[in-house]
């Protein structure tokens, strides 16, 4: 089967990439002939301009040159869903299947809450689509507001196990947080999360790893004097983020909007204690008191119980990581995906 896939450029910050990043030398590429057309790359608006003009002239010279079995589409909300309406559109003028896998986690302001013209372009854009992927039951339910669920399929984030040991350096008294720094990420909660966490284990250190609002973030941690508790990196990949995976004993996460963090998958690899919120697809990967702790979106005492029970009990933090290992390696391992992928295709070929 030849299969284009239209992808961020591989060096972008974000969920969308990890995915991608993953099939590329997999077992996908082994069993079919898969062409890459980057739509999107981090820059100047210059830049992503270029990017995906190039873009729409690389896929319609593969149209020409190699007409692709199937087009899968990997999108978010926002202006995602503009920048691939191109491809979408050409694919159905080439009579090709496109497959519309949905990243975004805000349907809200992109929908639900759009204005009634706005509604009606989407519903026209996904209406051409033969099968749209989501991540998890929550977002199919939710989609299906716009589709009909017959042509909706759930496929859930994958995790890249790392071989044993994989807790080598780890700091019993080190919190990580992986991922944009803004509001709907709770990362202006951490402060009030830490502050509570610092009275009770004084030795708490919390690293903040990604970009994004960095500066009003910090200075929410310098009002309550906190800063030399915390480390901003900035935005982690490779041997770096394996780093702080690896050393992190506890990892939290408490956005308020989510579809299927890689993060979180991650971190269960990583067989880290989690304290995260049961949004989205979150409670599918975390069982609360099971493999890690869940709470409300805005709920810092809670949040903050659950670290410094993690932080003090170092043989309760280590029991919930390997039973979150256990789970990622049982339920989310990149084989199941892909496997589940591929009947997706088999699908949208008929």
């Amino acid at each position: 089967m030849k299969i284009c896939m239209i992808v961020p450029n591989a060096a972008v910050k974000g969920g969308i990439a990890a995915v991608v990043n993953g099939y590329r030398g997999s077992d996908l590429e082994k069993k079919h002939t898969v062409h890459y057309v980057e739509s999107y790359c981090d820059g100047s608006k210059a830049d992503k301009f270029f990017k995906a003009l190039g873009g729409y002239f690389g896929f319609l010279r593969l149209l020409l040159r190699e007409r692709p079995d199937i087009v899968h589409v990997h999108s978010s909300f926002g202006p995602s869903f503009y920048r691939k309406m191109p491809f979408i559109y050409m694919s159905c003028l080439f009579r090709i299947p496109v497959i519309n896998h949905i990243h975004g986690s805000e349907i809200g302001r992109f929908y639900e809450n759009a204005s009634e013209r706005k509604k009606k372009l989407v519903r026209k854009v996904y209406g051409k689509c033969s099968r749209l992927i989501v991540l998890s039951e929550e977002w199919k339910e939710k989609i299906a507001r716009i589709v009909s669920g017959d042509r909706i399929d759930v496929l859930e984030n994958y995790c890249i196990l790392p071989k044993e040991p994989y807790d080598t350096g780890r700091n019993r008294s080190q919190i990580l947080y992986l991922g944009k720094l803004e509001k709907d990420k709770g990362s202006y909660d951490m402060a009030g999360i830490l502050e509570k966490v610092c009275r009770a284990c004084p030795q708490a250190r919390l690293v903040m790893a990604g970009d994004g609002q960095i500066e009003q973030v910090r200075e929410a941690f310098d009002k309550k004097k906190l800063l030399p508790s915390v480390r901003f990196t900035g935005w982690v990949r490779g041997e770096e983020k394996e780093k702080l995976l690896r050393e992190s004993a506890v990892f939290l996460f408490p956005s308020y909007h989510e579809a299927m963090p890689m993060a979180v998958i991650e971190a269960m690899g990583y067989g880290m204690g989690i304290v995260a919120t049961a949004v989205g697809g979150i409670p599918r990967l975390i069982s609360n008191k099971e493999n890690g702790y869940l709470e409300e979106p805005g709920d810092s005492e809670k949040m903050a119980e659950d670290v410094i029970v993690l932080l003090r009990n170092e043989e309760s933090c280590r029991l919930y990581g390997q039973r979150a290992r256990q789970t990622a390696s049982q339920k989310y391992s990149l084989e199941i995906h892909l496997r589940n992928l591929e009947k997706i295709y088999r699908k949208a070929c008929g």
